[in-house]
């Protein structure tokens, strides 16, 4: 009588578990080596690269910024789930699971030794730890998985052994298979639960070790050395407007990196290179030895939608970028500054952008504290007027003058418009979209903000009347944004609320309805707010 086959919730459950075995394998070995990706961020970090262009408007808008998270959550998911059919698989042929294992180390392998972080040793170890770890695991579930025995050999045995003549009346199937006893069935749950639970340990462990998570900040920067009016102004006091100047905490954080790089202050480098004629490399204590300024700075990613939250305003600190291109010496033939990250990331801009008053930095600071990690410490790319994607590197390791057709940034290569100026938007903060509000005088409030340029004025519209123009409040500069405010005496009804801004250039925010791809969305912010009948 052959023996037995697991049955298929048990296989199902060994083959998970063996899977997430791997995976916390893997995430062990990396985060002991300190430094590089995960095999799990490796493997997002080229789904990435595949499909980033297809895929980012849809994530951000449906994940915002936790489109990360959610990428690396439907990794794992599928891992796991994939894990669980080869468990199924492997009930009849174990090497189907040691193949099919096999295979998924190496993918990570694949994935871990394409990123710029790699650490070739450290990689291959991770996969060989996650097969080995893995292929344990589902030959250990598998041999204490409950079995239902194959009642037909047995039945077939009873029948040959009856007399001629003599009846024999079976039972149904399900009665004949033998369960599995009590003993084992909790040997193997228990068993389970102890992989479980060491799979979990594991990941904590890798996680805590891994360098981006303790990352040592300075606890200081040098104060800038040369004045400049950047003093923050006092933010308007009206209930739900959004604070002039962002907290850190809660300023956006939208970019390819899925793991925040790992990065030594006391090694890392910054090489400015190219067409320069005297290209050097400088050491982070050197940076911030130089004359640094302070600017404050609105930042926009270019995903964000009409009246999204993918914006901020921060107070920077850092080295003007016009020092370091001067000391390299700029040839008449560049006419693109590119810059690279630690993790692969590239962003350019024309050189032309530099040559008016346009504020650029190589900042290493933001409100006042060293750029927290996932900001790019230690240092990155602020430009004012410009979205991110071609030109707010972070984690910078080089400044690369090129010419325009010799380079095309990461996101330009995947469809996006090469140059990106942020255009003149504005946003409804209050009231909030369907509230319910009591008749009255009603403050309509929000933001508004063209970098590089300033506005002029804003104006809100209530149910297609004439536009009326709000107050503004003040602004350092012409790359922060300004809050605005509008007193409405508010009858009874539902009613539509819409914002523009007018820049200094002249320009009016348009109202023509676009998504954010390839340069950005445009459009008016919109609200429908009620108000409700007096009592």
């Amino acid at each position: 009588m052959p023996d037995p086959l697991p049955s298929r919730p048990a296989a199902a459950l060994a083959g998970l578990l063996a899977a997430g075995a791997a995976l916390a394998a893997g995430e062990l070995v990396t985060g002991l080596g300190r430094r590089g990706p995960s095999l799990v961020t490796a493997v997002g970090s080229r789904f990435i690269d595949a499909y980033a262009a297809r895929l980012k408007s849809l994530a951000v808008s449906l994940f915002g910024t936790n489109d990360k998270v959610a990428l690396v959550v439907g990794i794992v998911v599928v891992c796991l789930a994939l894990g669980a059919g080869i468990g199924v698989a492997a009930r009849r042929r174990a090497a189907i699971g040691v193949v099919a294992l096999g295979g998924f180390a190496l993918v990570g392998l694949w994935a871990y030794q394409a990123d710029s972080q790699a650490r070739p040793v450290v990689g291959a170890l991770a996969c060989a730890a996650a097969w080995a770890a893995g292929v344990a695991v589902l030959h250990t579930l598998l041999r204490l998985a409950p079995r239902r025995a194959a009642a037909a050999a047995a039945a077939a045995d009873i029948v040959d052994g009856v007399a001629d003549g003599a009846t024999l009346r079976l039972a149904p199937r399900a009665t004949l298979a033998t369960p599995m006893t009590g003993d084992s069935r909790r040997r193997f749950l228990l068993t389970a639960g102890v992989v479980g639970v060491a799979s979990a340990g594991a990941v904590q462990v890798g996680r805590a070790r891994r360098f981006p998570d303790t990352v040592r900040l300075p606890t200081n920067v040098p104060l800038p050395t040369v004045a400049r009016p950047a003093t923050v102004v006092d933010g308007v006091a009206i209930d739900g407007i959004t604070p002039w100047l962002t907290p850190t905490k809660d300023f956006y954080r939208i970019d390819t990196a899925l793991s925040v790089p790992s990065i030594d202050a006391a090694k890392w480098t910054l090489e400015v290179r190219g067409l320069v004629d005297r290209p050097f490399t400088i050491g982070y204590e050197e940076l911030l030895a130089l004359d640094a300024v302070e600017e404050i700075v609105t930042m926009q990613c270019v995903s964000n939608e009409v009246g999204g939250d993918l914006i901020g305003n921060a107070r920077w600190t850092g080295v003007p970028l016009r020092t370091l291109l001067e000391r390299a010496g700029v040839r008449d033939t560049a006419q693109q500054i590119v810059g690279r990250s630690v993790d692969g990331f590239t962003a350019g801009f024309p050189t032309d952008v530099l040559t008016g008053d346009r504020v650029a930095l190589v900042a290493y600071a933001m409100n006042g504290e060293p750029l927290p990690a996932a900001h790019g410490f230690p240092a990155r790319l602020v430009v004012a007027g410009l979205y991110g994607y071609v030109s707010a590197t972070k984690w910078l390791r080089s400044i690369d003058l090129t010419t325009w057709d010799g380079f095309d940034g990461y996101w330009i290569s995947r469809g996006w418009s090469k140059e990106g100026p942020i255009k003149t938007a504005s946003r409804i903060d209050v009231p909030r979209a369907g509230a319910t509000i009591a008749p009255g005088t009603v403050t309509i409030a929000g933001v508004a903000w063209a970098p590089s340029r300033g506005i002029a004025r804003v104006e809100v519209n209530i149910d297609d009347e004439p536009w009326r123009v709000a107050t503004i409040g003040d602004a350092t500069s012409s790359n922060a944004w300004v809050q605005w405010w509008l007193p409405w005496e508010a009858p009874p009804g539902t009613h539509i609320i819409r914002v523009r801004a007018v820049d200094r250039a002249g320009d009016v925010q348009t109202g023509t309805v676009r998504a954010p791809d390839p340069d950005g969305a445009t459009g008016w912010h919109t609200r429908r707010v009620t108000i409700g009948s007096a009592r």
